[in-house]
């Protein structure tokens, strides 16, 4: 059988990884294999397995970074809070895109939402030493789960695609009524499926925090880019559905790395609520020394994971977010390739037998964006990775992410034009594979 790459390849680079099974690969192991498959074959994969931002990143950050390196700010240890131009511009892009009001002291720069998220991890478990337990509304960031792992931290997950709309509220309290919930935690959009949650399912995750006092983290990576939905006619500007109207107790965490294809930078902000900042807790001050959770987060965690964030790439997280929030600059216009580039794929994908496997937001169709799922028949997905991989395609085994279904979570990002016949080739090759299995 006519193949890029032989399978005794594949299980040796596995076995030097240490990897039982595809499953068991994480995001950045793949990548591994798919460079050392690429330079053992000569052959250009089609990399659907990494999210790596595929298009130039935001001159609107670049000139200004530029401008904070010319100033001098290199020589200079940044401020553990964040330089008060981007606090600032945070939550001006805060009330603008989302409507809700988050002080400038309570939006802190970190490095990457990554390190937004560790940090949040550590202090929401050791706000209340009942709640011991991050509840995942899953399919998700595989990472983030390796967080609560790499922490000691307890979680539960449950695929929310099965509990949308007025099937949510039973699903969530069946988790909360244990009393050990402590936060929880989602992206919307949602990484790997694209699903969005809607306002009033976002009502029903606000008010059932509120009732058994856990704490809402909101990844909010990919804000606005729901290409579904257009901007608010009142302002011009786009908007995102938040679980901000319906609770006070929430951290958002908003990254430069795609709405501004700024990944390089390891730029984000970890904005808590003010509620939630100023709230103190004796079990906080025993673990950490200091009573109040935006204390601890910003000089105890924030202090000792890196001591601040580069004082250049928050200018210009600070301009992108200023002037999006003004209207002067309309970052949806250059994203929206994402979107187009994914309607192009799936067809392909269609034409050979794919389907998309969680395909419904709802009511409706899930909508092209960053990230889309793959299946092929009944097939398992770890089976159907190690046979794309062999035809020269990635993705990463969806039961990695937390989903109850099988398949590949595919990613648009680094799709370049003379990659849609490439995988219009190599899908023919998986077909001619599988089919003489």
């Amino acid at each position: 059988m006519n193949t890029l790459i032989d399978s005794a390849l594949i299980e040796s680079a596995m076995q030097k990884l240490e990897v039982a099974s595809y499953e068991d690969l994480s995001i950045r192991q793949l990548v591994s294999l798919v460079n050392l498959f690429e330079k053992e074959s000569g052959e250009e994969f089609i990399h659907f397995e990494i999210g790596v931002p595929g298009l130039p990143a935001s001159q609107v950050g670049i000139d200004a970074q530029k401008e904070a390196l010319d100033s001098g700010v290199a020589s200079v240890y940044p401020a553990l809070e964040g330089e008060p131009a981007l606090k600032q511009a945070a939550s001006k892009f805060i009330r603008s895109i989302i409507g809700a009001e988050v002080a400038p002291a309570h939006c802190i720069p970190t490095v990457g939402s990554m390190q937004g998220t560790f940090a949040t991890l550590m202090a929401v478990s050791a706000l209340d030493e009942k709640k011991d337990t991050i509840l995942y509304i899953d399919p998700g960031f595989p990472v983030q789960k390796t967080q609560a792992d790499v922490l000691g931290i307890r979680r539960e997950a449950f695929d929310v695609y099965n509990y949308r709309a007025e099937k949510l509220a039973p699903k969530l309290e069946e988790y909360l009524s244990t009393g050990r919930i402590a936060a929880i935690l989602y992206s919307n959009p949602n990484n790997p499926t694209w699903m969005c949650l809607t306002d009033d399912e976002l009502r029903t995750i606000g008010e059932m925090a509120n009732k058994y006092d856990a704490i809402v983290i909101e990844d909010l990576a990919y804000i606005t880019m729901d290409f579904r939905k257009d901007v608010d006619p009142t302002t011009g500007l786009p908007t995102q559905v938040s679980v901000t109207p319906y609770t006070d107790n929430y951290v958002l965490l908003m990254s430069g790395s795609k709405i501004f294809s700024y990944a390089g930078e390891r730029i984000a902000v970890t904005a808590i609520s003010d509620k939630l900042f100023e709230r103190k807790s004796e079990a906080l001050k025993r673990r950490f020394g200091l009573p109040s959770f935006g204390n601890v987060f910003v000089h105890k965690l924030i202090y000792t994971l890196s001591s601040g964030v580069s004082h250049s790439a928050q200018m210009a997280l600070a301009r992108m977010m200023d002037q999006a929030a003004e209207g002067l600059y309309n970052y949806r216009d250059e994203v929206r390739e994402y979107a187009n580039r994914t309607e192009r794929i799936r067809e392909i994908l269609t034409r050979h037998g794919f389907h998309i496997v969680y395909d419904k937001d709802v009511d409706e169709p899930v909508g092209n964006g960053f990230f889309f799922t793959i299946g092929y028949k009944d097939m398992k997905g770890g089976e159907l990775l190690g046979n794309l991989l062999r035809c020269g395609v990635s993705g990463i085994v969806l039961t990695s992410t937390g989903a109850d279904y099988e398949g590949i979570r595919a990613c648009s990002s680094a799709i370049k034009p003379h990659h849609y016949d490439l995988l219009d080739q190599r899908l023919a090759m998986f077909e001619e594979l599988v089919a003489g299995a």
